[in-house]
């Protein structure tokens, strides 16, 4: 009977049953009744409410997880979602659907894979289908050579940490004919899931340091969420420097001087990060700014990371990619073999468009011997890069040739994703320009337009009695009105007293029209209504 009235206390909360001290002879001597007892089962119930407890509460987590913000999939994506459900269960609102304009996502937008790509990847995952004859034969080449490098002939299977041997080869060989002959060295590749995780990664070498020592990290105005988000899970500082919004976005060494030094009062800083061609500002940097820039990080020792995943998105007449590789080793040994700069590059962007994919790379320059030792144990700790991954940038690096049989069908439709991009890019420029209300600078490249928005004093008002910032609170309006969801120019940064959004350009042409049209309606009521 003790027993049995021990399991009930730990099990159960503690009680004194009404029947206990029949059960054991009267008295009220039972263990449950007795004031010994009273005194354990109190104890039993205090540890009972302590073992309840979570150990994971939002005041004891990682604070760093808590500062981490990420507009592009923020408050108003999920609102998105949410009202998606809301119009598949029959609810009734002033629009039929919910365009997604908040994110470079090409597939779900409608843009069709590359024939070649899939062709390969699909031989890949099924190698049984090497046997059938609808496939040309240098897709299956291009296969057999991939499933070679892998373990037991199979992409499910693990492979090396710093990527598939063969495929880091092929990168290097792409990079050396990108940049004019220019050596690349596989040793220096290191394949990764998407450009975001080699992003990441070095970030994390580089940070360190406590107090004024802190690594700081300087990045551009507008960004790209992901920087200032992994910045504050590795609790670096952030160090803003603005583009400049009058001279289409460009970038002024003097303004990452001032930026420079005002961040030396209170933290170290070491890095300079660059977007080329700019997210989400849609710039393209010319070649005498990627050069003074240079000198910049050569002059105050800062190690470069180029982001330079839009490299094949240029659209606008007289602009022209330029790798922060090549003008790094053209300008001379003064500078190739000093400066220390990581790039980026990636399968989600460009003509290819393969977000889901996760496949990317990072190539290093003048690295610390020491250090690559340790980069190469810190990507070893997440094994490998997703393999499927892995095998679709080597069909980006690694294309048809003009003697294959994939060769018309690859280029047609490379230059036709391409040539839709640059025209709506000029349509989305010259639609904001004509709105009154917006200014919009040329998209000069990579999938995004930043129009400025003037918002009325009343909406401001408004906003703030909400607690929103006034961007957010006109973005969620135009997305509660028209199901048009946008990320407001406050998820990126921007200068105090200017009010942006993002829209990517990846709608179909005469999709993307009826947005613009619909953006400029409710302009105009939200204008009035706040007028």
């Amino acid at each position: 009977q003790s027993k049995r009235k021990w399991f009930c206390v730990i099990l159960a909360r503690p009680y004194k049953s009404s029947q206990s001290g029949a059960a054991a002879g009267g008295g009220g001597s039972t263990w449950c009744g007795s004031v010994r007892g009273e005194t354990k089962m109190s104890q039993q119930a205090a540890n009972g409410d302590r073992c309840r407890a979570k150990v994971l509460t939002v005041e004891t987590m990682n604070p760093n997880v808590k500062r981490v913000e990420y507009a592009v999939r923020g408050p108003i994506v999920q609102r998105a979602v949410q009202l998606e459900k809301e119009l598949k269960q029959g609810a009734k609102k002033p629009f039929t659907e919910v365009i997604k304009a908040n994110i470079g996502d090409a597939h779900a937008m409608g843009q069709k894979p590359i024939t070649f790509f899939r062709q390969v990847l699909a031989l890949c995952a099924y190698p049984a289908l090497l046997e059938e004859e609808k496939f040309p034969e240098d897709a299956k080449q291009r296969a057999r050579r991939i499933l070679a490098a892998c373990g037991g002939h199979s992409i499910g299977a693990y492979s090396a940490s710093q990527g598939i041997e063969c495929i880091r080869q092929d990168v290097s060989r792409y990079i050396e004919k990108r940049d004019g002959g220019i050596p690349s060295n596989p040793d220096n590749i290191y394949l990764s899931t998407g450009a975001s995780d080699a992003i990441v990664t070095m970030l994390k070498l580089l940070v360190c340091g406590e107090g004024r020592q802190r690594t700081g990290v300087m990045i551009s105005i507008p960004q790209y969420p992901l920087y200032s988000a992994a910045l504050a899970d590795l609790a670096a500082v952030q160090i803003n420097y603005y583009l400049d919004e009058d001279k289409s976005w460009s970038l002024d060494v003097a303004e990452l001087r001032r930026s420079l030094n005002a961040a030396r009062e209170h933290c170290n800083p070491r890095v300079l990060c660059i977007i080329n061609p700019g997210n989400p500002t849609g710039q393209v940097q010319s070649r005498q700014c990627i050069e003074d820039v240079i000198r910049f990080a050569k002059e105050e020792r800062l190690f470069l990371m180029a982001d330079e995943v839009y490299q094949d998105n240029v659209y606008a007449e007289g602009c022209k990619f330029h790798s922060f590789k090549k003008v790094l080793f053209e300008m001379g040994p003064e500078y190739s073999s000093t400066v220390e700069m990581a790039s980026f590059h990636s399968t989600s962007k460009c003509f290819m468009g393969e977000c889901g994919f996760r496949g990317g790379y990072m190539e290093v320059i003048n690295m610390d011997p020491a250090v690559k030792a340790q980069l190469i144990k810190l990507v070893s700790v997440r094994l490998c890069p997703p393999v499927p991954g892995q095998a679709l940038m080597d069909l980006v690096v690694n294309p048809p040739q003009p003697d294959e049989p994939s060769y018309t069908t690859f280029v047609k439709e490379k230059t036709a994703v391409l040539a839709a991009l640059a025209e709506k890019a000029s349509i989305t420029e010259q639609a904001f320009n004509t709105m009154p209300g917006f200014t919009c600078n040329p998209v000069q490249g990579a999938m995004y337009t930043f129009p400025r928005i003037s918002i009325p004093q009343k909406a401001i008002d408004k906003a703030k009695e909400l607690g929103q910032v006034p961007d957010m609170f006109y973005c969620m309006k135009l997305l509660e009105e028209e199901g048009i969801c946008l990320v407001p120019g406050s998820g990126f940064g921007q200068r105090d007293g200017t009010f942006h959004f993002r829209m990517t350009i990846l709608p179909p042409t005469e999709k993307l029209k009826i947005v613009l049209q619909r953006i400029k309606d409710f302009h105009l009521r939200f204008t009035q209504e706040f007028s």
